[in-house]
């Protein structure tokens, strides 16, 4: 295995795959490290002047600040951002032809088939509270109805929203609640109302139409001398329709995907978001629907997405999705181009250009076919980009509310998190997976561990997919980290 990697033919960086120590000879470009170099870090492998660019992934990544000399560290105290404020765009489409290899009709899983067409990899019965200060009640219901139904499986969807919101904020939250009722892998849903909040339930009903009355019960807390009794009457009946479904082989086609990243470091945009790119590839060839999110993780590579929309119109919806999320950076007196965490950084990551090539090769090299709003059910087959903030639990909310079935979540320093949806954790690192094999489902350091090719790699990926689609359990089902968390801006009452 070789101790760093050039990315690009382009590239003026290498980036180290294991801590290098000062004074290393790296004979390919023929320097000597000038000091130690972090695994995941970037090293300059030819002199780079002042106000020359950085290059990665063969695109600026930033600036630097000084002369840097060949086997230098190149990190953010000699480099700095290209970006600033709002720009205007042009479409510029790309032909994209990709491999007819990648067809494949034997691609199955065994899912359930909702009378909407859709398909659900779980059969599951969901507690929606309407608003917060009513979690407990739906936990208490949830845990009465696993005692009663051992075998089925049940969720309580709890938030803090729902009330004391006002205007778009009350809409948000609205509109994800009613993706998520929406998601397939819910075979009924019980939404539990107190009966005085903002969210009041004769309004809300108007967000989730139209809906089948034997998938979707309805629960006010307040009318109602006993909400045990109720609300276990009421799962009875969801139970009931929720065993009418059984598994059965269907095409990937009826699959619905969402990738995103978190806890990113150095090593993210070389293994796991590639593989995710060369996955979603695939799936979109054989008909399925995938969603790229983390709008303000795209800043500094959109026109690279823009170039791949399908029209004009799709062009111009993703200008409106970048460019409306800029100005709520500004509307909040907030940096735009600010992104890479602390932890991004210590993991090697050093501008938001940095961060955003590696983030968008979730995606692939497939055309844009759609945008979605949040909340937005997924109709298009194809890859879908979804409005919405980078912050992981939101995020993967997002992809729920909108209709993934499943969610790939790459990361390099780790994160338990998990969605309502089966949340497939991939490493970027083999020393990630094997430290938490409670957290990693699926290890993409192989690609530099095993010298694998992502081909191969990617195959071996989707048989995983079509087995967790099929019934088998990510780390996040086994260990209960089922959680959503909705997106607020603005005012509580």
């Amino acid at each position: 295995m070789k101790s760093y990697l050039k990315i690009n033919p382009n590239d003026n960086v290498a980036i180290a795959v294991k801590d290098l120590e000062k004074g290393k000879q790296i004979e390919e470009f023929g320097l000597e490290l000038k000091e130690d170099i972090k695994r995941g870090h970037k090293f300059a492998i030819k002199n780079i002047n002042k106000g020359e660019d950085i290059i990665k992934y063969g695109m600026p990544i930033g600036h630097a600040l000084e002369n840097i000399e060949e086997g230098s560290w190149v990190h953010v105290h000699n480099l700095k951002t290209n970006l600033s404020d709002i720009i205007e765009y042009e479409y510029d489409k790309k032909d994209l032809n990709l491999a007819n290899e990648l067809k494949d009709d034997e691609l199955k899983f065994m899912g359930y088939l909702r009378e909407d067409g859709r398909a659900g990899i779980r059969n599951e019965v969901w507690v929606v509270p309407g608003v917060g200060c009513i979690n407990q009640t739906c936990n208490n219901l949830v845990n009465m109805a696993r005692q009663k139904y051992p075998d089925v499986s049940f969720q309580s969807i709890t938030h803090t929203h729902g009330c004391s919101q006002l205007g778009d904020d009350l809409e948000m939250t609205r509109e994800i609640l009613a993706g998520l009722i929406k998601n397939p892998n819910a075979a009924g849903v019980l939404v539990v109302s107190l009966g005085c909040e903002n969210n009041i339930i004769d309004e809300f009903k108007e967000y989730i139409k139209p809906f089948n009355e034997k998938r979707v019960k309805f629960l006010t807390v307040q009318e109602v001398e006993d909400e045990y009794e109720e609300g276990l009457s009421l799962i009875d009946e969801l139970v009931e329709y929720r065993n009418l479904f059984k598994r059965e082989a269907l095409p990937i086609s009826k699959l619905t995907v969402g990738f995103k990243c978190g806890g990113s470091d150095g090593f993210s945009g070389i293994t796991a978001n590639p593989l995710c790119g060369y996955t979603s590839d695939k799936l979109v060839e054989n008909g399925a629907i995938t969603m790229l999110t983390e709008v303000p993780e795209m800043f500094g590579a959109e026109k690279l997405l823009m170039n791949r929309a399908k029209d004009e119109e799709t062009f111009e919806d993703i200008v409106s999705m970048i460019n409306n999320f800029k100005e709520y950076f500004k509307s909040h007196g907030q940096n735009i181009y600010e992104n890479p965490s602390p932890g991004n950084k210590d993991g090697g990551i050093s501008t938001l250009e940095d961060k955003s090539l590696g983030c968008i090769q979730k995606g692939g090299s497939s055309e844009v076919v759609d945008v979605l709003a949040l909340g937005e059910q997924s109709h298009v087959k194809g890859l879908n980009l979804l409005n919405g903030p980078g912050n992981d639990q939101v995020s993967s909310t997002n992809l729920a509310a909108s209709g993934c079935s499943l969610i790939v979540f790459t990361t390099g320093r780790g994160n338990p998190f998990g969605s309502i949806v089966p949340t497939v954790k991939m490493s970027t690192n083999t020393e990630l997976a094997n430290k938490k094999t409670n957290w990693i489902d699926f290890d993409a350091g192989r690609i530099i561990s095993e010298d694998l090719s992502f081909e191969k790699l990617r195959d071996e990926f989707i048989e995983y997919l079509l087995e967790v689609a099929s019934g088998k359990e990510t780390n996040n089902e086994k260990y209960g980290f089922r959680e959503i968390s909705i997106f607020k801006d603005g005012v509580t009452l």
